[in-house]
């Protein structure tokens, strides 16, 4: 049975052992998301990690437990982030519609802090969009450990913000249009950069994506008011 890495092992203090399988965790996340799982040997990746190749059956069972691990990591890693960025880790929601509200535009602020901003973000998108093309036992993972509950939190609070209901057909696609234009900096990345004139997006560049999202967040929750559904009727 394959051991569960740590999301966020520290090397200094970690076991030898310890170390081995984070650096065969991180070099796999790299490999498969670059080449593909299919495309990718078990000595190439022991060679990223620096490690002998017979250390990925011993710790993971094998490649396929290795993919299983990466997926895991990348569930324990968005889990910290969604969490901050959702509230879920509280242990009320919102008491208002305002506090909802700014809860979304915190959320959306800390999304794009991590997907756009933060290098480790790169080699897990790019994971988990050979994984949408092509999903295997991985992407399972990753959706009921990241995809689902992060999305179906965000349309908690988006009824909360709005009185529309969480899992209404509108509120789902809504929500999913708020995370699609966050992700969208990171998967064209340098398609941005091209046309923004950018040679990286980095913190100053972040705050400006932050603040045209926050405006269009604040434009969709504007449309979605109570004044203006009561004035859509009217």
């Amino acid at each position: 049975m394959s051991k569960k890495p740590s999301a966020k092992p520290s090397l200094r203090e970690a076991s030898p052992a310890d170390q081995t399988r984070a650096a065969l965790v991180h070099a796999a996340l790299k490999l498969f998301g670059r080449q593909g799982f299919d495309g990718t040997s078990t000595r190439e990746i022991a060679a990223e990690a620096k490690a002998n190749i017979g250390s990925i059956a011993y710790h993971f069972g094998g490649k396929e437990g290795l993919r299983a691990a990466a997926a895991d990591y990348i569930v324990d890693t968005i889990q910290v982030i969604a969490g901050q960025a959702t509230g879920a880790a509280q242990a009320a929601s919102p008491a208002t519609p305002e506090a909802a509200r700014a809860q979304l535009f915190t959320a959306l602020e800390r999304m794009v802090g991590f997907i756009v901003a933060s290098p480790q973000a790169g080699e897990i998108v790019q994971f988990v969009l050979r994984e949408l093309s092509h999903p295997t036992a991985a992407l399972d993972r990753i959706y009921a450990g990241v995809f689902e509950p992060t999305h179906r939190r965000l349309c908690q609070v988006w009824e909360q913000a709005t009185g529309e209901a969480a899992e209404s057909e509108a509120t789902r696609l809504t929500v999913f249009t708020l995370i699609g234009q966050v992700i969208y900096f990171r998967i064209g990345r340098e398609a941005v950069m091209r046309r923004m004139g950018w040679n990286e997006i980095g913190e100053a560049e972040a705050a400006k994506v932050v603040a045209v999202t926050a405006d269009n967040l604040g434009a969709i929750l504007a449309a979605h008011s109570p004044a203006a559904r009561k004035e859509g009727k009217s």
